[in-house]
């Protein structure tokens, strides 16, 4: 099955390769950052591609919260973002995560599956860099 998995995901690379400018192709790059504190307390991650950076998981441990170690994250993120002259940022959030952290932080909702899960909603965020 990992085998089927890789080989249609690299016929699906090489296609998009070739529809793509050079200017945009990217290689890709998956970046973490960690707060430390004797323990891990929060983290965040993300994959570079094609210009833009995907946030993958941002997480904060439930008793750190509020002390703006989240904040300090993703800025660390769109730092990097920035550094690697990035276009954009794109993420997902549910309703019961951080939608509204991401839209105080400058993010726009561009896209949302309602009801998904089941009495929540599934919110896709963008954040364009300069």
């Amino acid at each position: 099955m990992d085998q089927a998995r890789e080989y249609i995901r690299q016929q699906v690379v090489e296609f998009n390769g070739e529809k793509l400018s050079e200017s945009v192709k990217t290689p890709l790059e998956k970046v973490a950052f960690v707060i430390e504190e004797e323990e891990v307390i929060g983290g965040i991650s993300g994959t570079l591609f094609w210009k833009h950076l995907h946030i993958d998981f941002l997480w904060v441990d439930e008793k750190m919260r509020g002390h703006g170690y989240g904040r300090k994250l993703l800025k660390q993120m769109e730092s990097l973002a920035e550094e690697k002259e990035c276009r954009l940022i794109l993420l997902d959030s549910f309703s019961f995560q951080a939608p509204g952290f991401y839209l105080k932080e400058g993010y726009e909702i561009c896209g949302k599956v309602e009801n998904h899960p089941e009495g929540h909603t599934q919110y896709f965020l963008q954040k364009r860099l300069r």
